[in-house]
């Protein structure tokens, strides 16, 4: 019975911890980190622009425009459906 307590919180742990930036291709554990601290949340993010997300550490041109499109993009399909 432990086990199964233990490895339910464990899955319940990795769900909480999933974030929208975990389906942006390129954003690994790193980048996620970096644009966590320099954010502090994904609502903040997704207002910030392309300009603003490339000032973090590790977030270049391409990389800071992928992350903007796929967070509006993500936006859009909210509101639409």
């Amino acid at each position: 019975h432990r086990f199964a307590i233990t490895y339910h919180r464990l899955k319940r742990g990795r769900r909480a911890l999933r974030s929208e930036l975990d389906d942006i291709p390129g954003v690994g554990a790193v980048r996620k980190k970096a644009l966590m601290k320099r954010f502090g949340s994904v609502a903040r993010l997704r207002t910030a622009s392309v300009e603003e997300i490339e000032g973090t550490p590790g977030v270049g041109p391409a990389m800071a425009r992928t992350i903007h499109s796929a967070l509006h993009q993500e936006t859009a399909e909210r509101r639409a459906g």
